[in-house]
């Protein structure tokens, strides 16, 4: 059995729904913090058909030895899954088992299981408690904390959702050593993000790590995670619904949700699209002042480097403000977009369509499709 005292733990502050996150080797095989996190009664185990092979029996298994009565449902693999047709899926277990509001949902897979479980937990029967057991890195760094849940809509990316906060979240970092290279690639784009807005020490770190963290080395796994989760942590706590400071975690991610759904959601990577978007966001910010020409560079060096792409899919300027206009940070009708104002501090602005047209445009322009 692991011993709980070299896990790292921390809080996301948010009064009486404050809740822990346990990192490091073994979490998922820790008795002490499942007992926590889990209420009793039964346990609906939301999972994939490309995760739950590798760990959700496994999981069952320990939670039935550990005398917790649980139901595995397993959905589609894929960002193409996100929607009302296969979250239906998941109600519809919860009701055919005559779940109860008390009892837990746990969501086990990457970042869409962890949203549409989440969106899920908030919806049956108004609420039921919720706990988050991310397996891919974009899910562990990003979107398993802050209680962001949703489903994608034709027009637009996570569009319909809710602001759930889960009771937990375990992060066991030996899943990432069956994570395919492009998800644990398009899981560094989240890291960089961080340094990028928030700690420009922790980017200086990246730059000097990357080639460690893409061998997958233990220590520096666990250090970008923790620190990720850390700076996550603390903007959730000042701002859970998003209403200011929590709008800069979405830089380059006005540009990459364009991305997405132009691509048809699931032709690149979630954090693919979030590394390209970074490049452009970096050009934007550099053009509005707030980083110099070389700083702008070691971001596009740092997204290649983690093997990401940094050329946008060739589309007319006009194609990505039309994608771009269904962006839930749209307000008034204008596009916010979040740029630097220096490296490892963000802020929002509107921006003029002419200066994203040129950004988009000399971003085409330097180099060759991405294979978009």
């Amino acid at each position: 059995m692991q011993d709980i005292s070299i896990m790292k733990t921390l809080k996301v502050s948010l009064g009486d729904r404050s809740y822990p996150i346990w990192i490091g080797s073994g979490v998922n095989r820790l008795q002490s913090c499942w007992q926590e996190a889990l209420a009793p009664g039964r346990v609906a185990l939301v999972t994939n058909d490309r995760v739950g092979p590798l760990y959700a029996e496994a999981i069952a298994q320990q939670l039935r030895e550990w005398k917790f009565s649980v139901v595995v449902i397993q959905l589609p693999d894929g960002e193409q899954t996100k929607d009302w047709q296969h979250l239906n899926l998941i109600f519809d277990q919860l009701m055919a088992h005559r779940f109860e509001r008390g009892e837990t949902l746990v969501a086990l897979g990457g970042g869409v299981v962890g949203d549409m479980a989440g969106f899920a937990a908030a919806c049956y029967q108004r609420g039921m408690r919720f706990v988050q057991v991310p397996t891919t890195l974009l899910a562990q760094v990003d979107s398993s904390v802050g209680g962001k849940t949703a489903i994608n809509h034709p027009l637009g990316k996570n569009m319909i959702g809710a602001f759930y906060q889960p009771a937990a979240v375990l992060i066991d970092t030996d899943t990432l050593a069956t994570l395919a290279p492009r998800e644990f690639s398009a899981g560094l784009a989240e890291v960089i993000k961080y340094g990028c807005i928030l700690d420009a020490e922790f980017f200086s770190w990246l730059e000097q790590s990357i080639d460690a963290l893409l061998a997958r080395e233990p220590a520096a796994l666990t250090t970008a995670i923790t620190r990720s989760c850390e700076l996550k942590a603390q903007v959730v706590a000042a701002d859970e619904r998003e209403s200011g400071l929590r709008a800069i975690l979405n830089f380059g991610h006005t540009f990459g949700h364009a991305i997405e759904a132009g691509l048809g959601f699931g032709s690149w990577l979630h954090g693919e699209a979030v590394g390209c978007g970074m490049v452009l966001a970096a050009d934007l910010s550099r053009r509005l002042g707030g980083i110099t020409a070389e700083q702008q560079q070691r971001i596009v060096r740092l997204v290649a480097r983690a093997g990401l792409p940094v050329v946008p899919p060739k589309w007319p300027a006009a194609r990505y403000l039309e994608l771009m206009s269904h962006d839930k940070k749209a307000q008034s009708g204008r596009i916010r977009y979040v740029v630097l104002r220096s490296m490892g501090a963000a802020e929002t602005s509107a921006v003029e369509s002419e200066l994203i047209t040129e950004v988009i445009e000399k971003a085409i322009a330097s180099g060759s499709d991405s294979g978009a």
